[in-house]
């Protein structure tokens, strides 16, 4: 591909390097994948970029606005460079994530409201987050809606893998189970309710646990078929394993983990919140639930009919495909010279 030599970007996430990434290891965030996905995008699109800030840049591409981002966007400022800032956090997903998170949300409006406004153009990832920051009162012209994508060459189905995880963690039969950071916004509630219900079947959760004194703790006993296993490495194994893929999430800005479940071909139950409507269709990619019942009606349903369970997983792999990283690609690069970000 021919080099964009016009353009360099200075990708940047706050504390990515801090202490070698002491911070962000073994975390398995859709921040993180996005990031990733960032990199791969501009590596793909020929665009030369640094995770460090020099005055050769002609953009500064931040993920997550925290106050050392402040400083480079203040410094790119006064050198007229131009800045785009992701909107991963809204403080709407800041709620039931940590302990008295709930205090710290209207908090967190104000200050994202402050640093979101510093940017050129915000990367919005999806309709809904668009329209909650101008609700926030930024202006509807810097927002741009943006997928974070999902690399479909990345998460493919792996049947050696779903086997050794399966082996792995005993799981048999149809296994539904999620990909997530064990957190109360994921719907951990909903996840064990429905293990209750389906006792003949493995339910499984792998994502990252917090410690007690920053998240609330697991209930110390589980339904005998349902088991967390923390943060796991092979994440393509983890996804290969489920035949159901449960996502009881209550609040998202995308949910990276419904893509990249897709990529694999999962068969996906959601939870109907506005963020899906619009790309997750009922019947053709996933099941949306309203409630909790129709979370047992639509598990039910998938348990018992394998054939349905295959038309759900080649629909959800034709929308990982349309939302593939190189398509994101070159959306990002045609924003770039539209808004003449060059050099």
């Amino acid at each position: 591909m021919k080099k964009n030599t016009d353009i360099k970007i200075c990708l940047y996430l706050e504390f990515y390097h801090f202490l070698g990434g002491f911070l962000y290891k073994n975390v398995g965030t859709g921040l993180l994948t996005s990031y990733r996905n960032q990199k791969k995008i501009l590596t793909a699109q020929g665009i030369s970029f640094t995770e460090k800030w020099d005055d050769s840049c002609t953009i500064l591409q931040i993920n997550t606005p925290w106050f050392w981002s402040l400083r480079l966007i203040k410094k790119a400022r006064r050198q007229n460079k131009k800045v785009i800032i992701w909107s991963h956090v809204t403080a709407e997903d800041i709620k039931g994530v940590f302990r008295f998170s709930f205090l710290l949300s209207s908090l967190a409006r104000k200050y994202l409201t402050y640093a979101y406004g510093l940017a050129d153009i915000i990367f919005s990832p999806s309709e809904y987050t668009k329209t909650l920051l101008i609700a926030y009162g930024i202006p509807a012209e810097k927002i741009m809606v943006m997928s974070n994508g999902v690399d479909t060459e990345t998460y493919t189905y792996d049947e050696e893998k779903r086997k050794k995880v399966r082996d792995l963690y005993g799981l048999h039969d149809v296994v539904v189970g999620t990909v997530a950071l064990a957190i109360p916004r994921k719907g951990i509630r909903t996840f064990l309710s429905l293990a209750k219900k389906f006792p003949l079947n493995s339910f499984i959760w792998f994502g990252k646990i917090y410690s007690p004194l920053i998240a609330p703790a697991l209930p110390k006993e589980l339904p005998v078929n349902a088991q967390f296993t923390g943060f796991v490495d092979d994440i393509v194994g983890a996804y290969a394993a489920l035949d159901i893929f449960i996502f009881p999430s209550y609040e998202e800005n995308e949910g990276m983990a419904i893509l990249e479940a897709a990529a694999i071909g999962r068969a996906i139950v959601v939870r109907d919140i506005p963020v899906y409507r619009g790309w997750l269709v009922h019947g053709e990619n996933c099941l949306v639930a309203r409630t909790e019942e129709e979370f047992v009606f639509h598990i039910a349903t998938l348990v018992n009919d394998r054939s349905l369970r295959t038309k759900l997983g080649e629909g959800s792999k034709m929308l990982a495909m349309s939302r593939n990283i190189s398509k994101v690609g070159a959306q990002v690069v045609e924003i770039y010279r539209a808004q003449g970000y060059t050099g």
